[in-house]
């Protein structure tokens, strides 16, 4: 199944300055979100496999444009999050199988390796909802340092027949971090 793509938005967060503290350089996230049609809004389907190969597809295609919008190497990216709201035509069970499955391997190649999960958000909504998702430190999950979060709203989205799913890459940590590696 082919994403539906209706539009994507690239978010660049730079972090200059910190409680009077430089960041040189600065710390940065990317948040890039799609918003697509679910196939499923109003209906109850059993099978949602379709949805896996689906979230490959966009996951690797998200990845991919935040990495070119920092403009690094692949293997500058640090960390990395996911997120989806659904729609209120759709179930929060769209939205695991879009992030879940098949997600991972296209987004761990987009940023070279990945050896700990992507962390995630999944929630239900409107126009305008928020998406809060965590960022962790890509190949340690437990450092300190890079555990963080990014969000992103869109005023027309999600539709309810639509859902926004979303890939944040940071190519630091938080900003003057010193909790801990």
């Amino acid at each position: 199944m082919k994403p539906k793509i209706r539009r994507i938005i690239i978010q660049v967060e730079e972090i200059h300055q910190e409680i009077g503290q430089l960041i040189n350089p600065p710390a940065r996230k990317v948040t890039v979100a799609a918003v697509i049609n679910n196939p499923y809004a109003g209906k109850y389907v059993e099978d949602l496999e379709p949805l896996y190969d689906l979230g490959a597809e966009i996951g690797g295609l998200l990845a991919q444009k935040g990495v070119a919008a920092l403009e690094v190497k692949p293997s500058a990216i640090v960390s990395y999050g996911k997120g989806a709201i659904v729609g209120l035509d759709g179930e929060i069970e769209h939205a695991a199988a879009i992030l879940h499955p098949r997600f991972g391997k296209p987004v761990r190649a987009a940023v070279e390796k990945g050896d700990d999960i992507i962390p995630s958000t999944k929630k239900m909504g409107g126009p305008g909802s928020f998406l809060v998702m965590p960022l962790t430190n890509k190949d340690s999950i437990w450092s300190f340092d890079h555990m963080d979060a990014t969000e992103i709203s869109l005023p027309d989205a999600p539709r309810a027949d639509e859902i926004v799913v979303a890939v944040a890459l940071a190519d630091s940590g938080r900003p003057i971090a010193r909790t801990g590696t």
